[in-house]
């Protein structure tokens, strides 16, 4: 697969093939590879498969949210529109970062940095001879724990670890399909990329199955964005990653979907 010259000049992107972790195609690949960034809410679907899959999490609890919220010194208001009580899958779709804080407040001390270690997420690689590597300050407040969940503070990733995060994620999805953990995230992804906050990415005629975050700096400045994703969605054979390093996650989503739209996946 060719990755053609799309969207923002600076967006990185990264194809990998699900089944062998191959790189198949990127633009910007030696940025891709060094530049470590705060991953903002692409985080939530790899903790809430952990928390679900190791029982810390009722699936079925509802959290409300009042679209505001404080964090530490961060202003994490949500973008959502209005709604009831969440439960797991509609906190995905929505994003919603009330939700994820109170689950990242419930979760035993180092359980965390657990769920992101065995998703792959904090190690190099392998696919450039030359990478970063992740970086994680283990949390000692349950504010801390929280910012890191949520991919604000406290954790730093390359585009190439989180998009072997996420095939590490869908191959444990196809794993055990059937598995409540792997039926909630799955749900809330596809339906986070049909209506929900990473929409834009199925505007490029191939059906996709992903999230977009948005973060800034620990120290501060313009927002940067990433979309990460399995496509086609009905039968996933390809991790497509972007990150654009000034913007949000919809610019991200919408630079996926100007390269699917020019890939041989797309169907119509």
């Amino acid at each position: 697969m060719r990755v053609p010259e799309v969207g923002r000049a600076q967006a990185r992107v990264v194809v990998v093939q699900l089944a062998s972790g191959r790189l198949l195609a990127s633009a910007r690949l030696l940025d891709a590879a060094k530049t470590l960034a705060t991953p903002g809410s692409t985080l939530k679907p790899l903790v809430l498969y952990y928390a679900l899959n190791a029982g810390e999490w009722n699936p079925e609890r509802r959290v409300a949210c009042s679209r505001k919220l404080r964090i530490g010194g961060h202003q994490m208001n949500c973008s959502h529109p209005q709604a009831d009580p969440m439960d797991a899958e509609q906190a995905l779709v929505w994003s919603c970062n009330a939700y994820f804080a109170t689950l990242a407040a419930r979760l035993p001390q180092g359980e965390l940095e657990r769920a992101l270690s065995e998703a792959g997420l904090l190690a190099a690689t392998g696919l450039v001879k030359s990478e970063s590597v992740a970086e994680f300050r283990k949390p000692s407040t349950v504010e801390q724990a929280q910012l890191a969940a949520l991919g604000v503070e406290g954790v730093r990733v390359t585009l190439l670890e989180l998009a072997e995060a996420y095939r590490h994620l869908e191959l444990e999805l196809e794993r055990e399909p059937a598995d409540g953990a792997a039926r909630v995230v799955r749900a809330g992804l596809k339906e986070s990329a049909s209506y929900g906050m990473a929409s834009a990415a199925g505007l490029g005629g191939v059906s996709v199955v992903g999230k977009t975050g948005t973060a800034e700096a620990e120290q501060g400045g313009p927002t940067h964005g990433w979309f990460v994703g399995f496509v086609p969605a009905e039968r996933p054979s390809v991790v497509v990653a972007v990150y654009v390093p000034a913007g949000h996650g919809a610019d991200a989503a919408t630079v996926a979907a100007a390269v699917l739209s020019r890939s041989p996946l797309r169907t119509r």
